[in-house]
């Protein structure tokens, strides 16, 4: 009798065991959401125009920007778009001084000399 208890209370505890153990799994990686930044010799108001749809930011005055120097995202200077092509125009004071069509990849910034 007392091998039979043993035997079982050895069972329950193995099993007991493997109910502690399970797998994890961790996902990362860059967001798929990309950004267009637009910068010039001096900060100003543009008008961009994404695929026809109408955004209102402020130029990074190009003092400010450095190559490979990541840009800070802010609603004033930063749009987020999906990634693929796109068709830009960017108006400043009424005028159109951009026309462009950009391919953005995912989790990058484009940035655009104006």
């Amino acid at each position: 009798m007392k091998k039979i208890l043993f035997v079982l209370f050895a069972a329950a505890a193995l099993m007991l065991a493997g109910c502690g153990t399970g797998s994890h799994t961790v996902v990362s990686g860059s967001p798929d959401d990309s950004g267009i930044v637009f910068f010039a010799d001096k900060t100003q108001n543009i008008q961009v125009n994404i695929d026809g749809k109408v955004y209102n930011v402020k130029t990074v005055k190009d003092v400010d920007y450095k190559s490979m120097r990541n840009i800070k995202r802010t609603a004033q200077n930063m749009i987020v778009i999906k990634p693929g092509n796109h068709d830009i125009s960017v108006k400043s004071n009424g005028r159109t001084i951009l026309t462009q069509k950009i391919f953005v990849s995912a989790g990058d910034t484009k940035v655009i000399n104006l």
